[in-house]
């Protein structure tokens, strides 16, 4: 190639960021050419949308623009929408504009499939969500409202949805708000799960984590179902494919997801569901030159189960899909092929006053090391420092040099 390659990343978000860094690190500007395309301009530390819901957190404490950052490490910014993706002329369409590219690296992250839901709003319905940053600021003023009206609460997963760990987060969260408020007696909660067990996550389970959620559950008198398919939302009830119907004015639910529209909408770059096929280096099967991290990523279930749970997929998890299809990349433009490796998982999830830490290596079982859990205050402060630290760096155009993952 003559001159510098074209480099486009598609998503502004953990899998992009993550990318951005990793190639800038690697190849100069006289080199790689880098451009990244998001129709947001702020990158949000997704894993505490849990903790604005409650009030604990505004959006702007999590936020900061893209385009300082990503301009000292001199990559181009582009605040637009991308509309389709040419993978035979390898060229982006945007509503500003083409961009020709060598190589694309798509992490759009997710469309949310509220559909799937009757009445799963927030903004056509009466269900809530926090899967996104207007939805989130939507169910913190629906968590207000609850707590001048007292009532019934459900919080729960549809089936197929991929994304778990916030309805525990959403269940601990919320009872620890209502004891704190002297509410909690007014407000009968219960969790529904598609899981065929608690703490299963779409990984099969890990460790003790389904004995200590139990517990935890039972405890704080939240009472639960699992392998529960949710079937339809309404005003004062949330309904389940039984036929029964659970009292609830506030119902907060957990979506499956889909690939973003513009995937979805390109011909021969995603599978039905609008996910992204790639091998083990997050390269497409079969489009030249592209790369998927993350969400995006189409990613078969552990297991099959009486109600459908997809495979997990954690802002951990994206930046180490991000970090081997940046080195692939890197290592094509070199003239060998770098090392993969399979997916771990480390997270923290919020309980409220306490929080529980989760290891598992790798994700998919069988798994070589027993994973860990524990349970403590500790964790909880982990988390937010954590946090903090991950937006300090990041907003200077860093990655946090830790394993610790969330």
């Amino acid at each position: 190639m003559g001159g510098p390659v074209r480099i486009v990343i598609v998503g502004g978000s953990f899998g992009g960021l993550t990318t951005a860094y990793e190639l800038r690190r690697h190849l100069g500007p006289e080199r790689a050419e880098i451009t990244l395309v998001a129709r947001d301009d702020q990158f949000r530390f997704v894993p505490s949308f849990t903790g604005v819901a409650m009030g604990r957190r505004r959006l702007e404490q999590i936020s900061f623009p893209l385009a300082a950052p990503l301009a000292a490490k001199r990559v181009r910014f582009l605040n637009e929408t991308v509309a389709n993706i040419d993978t035979a002329s390898k060229v982006v369409s945007t509503d500003a504009g083409e961009h020709p590219y060598d190589f694309l690296v798509i992490a759009t992250g997710h469309r949310s499939a509220n559909e799937a839901v009757p009445g799963l709003g927030p903004f056509d319905g009466p269900g809530h969500s926090p899967m996104s940053a207007g939805e989130t600021a939507e169910l913190a003023e629906a968590v207000q409202r609850l707590l001048a009206e007292p009532g019934p609460v459900v919080i729960g997963a549809a089936p197929g949805a991929s994304c778990i760990g916030p309805v525990y987060e959403l269940a601990f969260g919320l009872d620890h708000l209502l004891r704190r408020r002297g509410l909690r007696h007014q407000v009968p909660m219960s969790l529904l799960t598609p899981e065929p067990f608690l703490g299963h996550m779409g990984m099969g389970g890990a460790g003790t984590i389904r004995q200590l959620l139990e517990a935890a559950l039972e405890e704080r008198d939240i009472a639960y179902r699992t392998s529960a398919a949710i079937t339809r939302v309404t005003e004062d009830t949330l309904e389940t494919a039984d036929a029964s119907s659970i009292p609830s004015v506030c119902s907060i639910i957990i979506p499956p997801l889909a690939g973003v529209e513009a995937v979805a909408a390109s011909e021969g770059l995603g599978n039905p569901k609008g996910f992204v096929p790639v091998d083990d280096h997050y390269r497409h099967e079969v489009a030249d030159g592209v790369y998927a991290v993350g969400v995006a990523v189409a990613l078969p279930p552990v297991e099959g189960s009486a109600v459908p749970v997809n495979f997990p997929k954690t802002g951990h998890m994206t930046e180490q899909m991000a970090k081997i299809a940046a080195a692939d990349l890197v290592g094509r433009l070199q003239g060998h092929e770098a090392s993969t490796n399979e997916l771990s998982a480390r997270c923290i999830l919020e309980m409220g006053d306490r929080a529980a830490y989760l290891a598992v290596d790798p994700v998919r079982p069988p798994r070589n090391r027993i994973p860990t859990v524990s349970e403590g205050r500790p964790w909880l402060l982990a988390k937010i420092v954590f946090e903090r630290a991950y937006l300090a760096f990041a907003r200077r155009g860093r990655l946090l040099p830790t394993a610790l993952g969330w």
